[in-house]
């Protein structure tokens, strides 16, 4: 009895001296973005210019886009080349027609063109009333740099500038290409 008495205070003893510092280790934390526009065209129209799982004409800086799977969720892969040369691999892990929306996440990308590891998005058309749309594109991303003490171009503020600064971008073109082709 004794010995268990023992045990049980050097227990004790030793989660009082381990758990005050458990909240020290503190890594990242997920980032979270959404971005919407609204198009004046029907969501049929809208998705049809997005639907290409492989089709980033819209999103400027793009200069080329490659792949292989169609859109078959675990099946396609793309690559985009940006002005400049620099390349992003994503590939898609869900797509609903129907739903019109998809969710693709990043398999390789340099954090000096885009600051975020772990990233996964979705991009969805939803109806509005009058035969209009809204275009909602988010994501989920851990900072370009996963230590802690990270620099200003890897930290959490300068991961949410840059997606939230290609959302807004992609999503300004696209809205200009499709009510353009009215």
């Amino acid at each position: 009895m004794a010995g268990t008495i023992k045990k049980s205070l050097l227990a004790v003893a030793l989660l009082g001296i381990v758990l005050p510092h458990a909240g020290w280790a503190r890594g990242p934390s997920r980032q979270k973005i959404t971005e919407t526009i609204q198009i004046d065209a029907p969501p049929a129209k809208v998705w049809a210019t997005i639907a290409n799982f492989h089709d980033m004409s819209w999103l400027p800086g793009v200069v080329k886009t490659t792949g292989e799977g169609g859109n078959e969720p675990d099946a396609a892969k793309r690559r985009l080349t940006f002005d400049g040369g620099a390349m992003i691999d994503e590939s898609l892990y869900k797509y609903d027609a129907a739903e019109m929306s998809y969710s693709y996440r990043i398999d390789n990308v340099d954090v000096k063109v885009l600051p975020v590891n772990n990233y996964s998005s979705t991009i969805a058309v939803l109806p509005v009333e009058g035969g209009k749309s809204t275009v909602e594109w988010r994501g989920v991303f851990y900072r370009g740099y996963p230590e802690d003490d990270p620099p200003a171009e890897l930290n959490d503020e300068a991961a949410l500038k840059a997606v939230g600064k290609v959302y807004r971008a992609g999503l300004e073109s696209l809205k200009k290409k499709v009510e353009a082709a009215k």
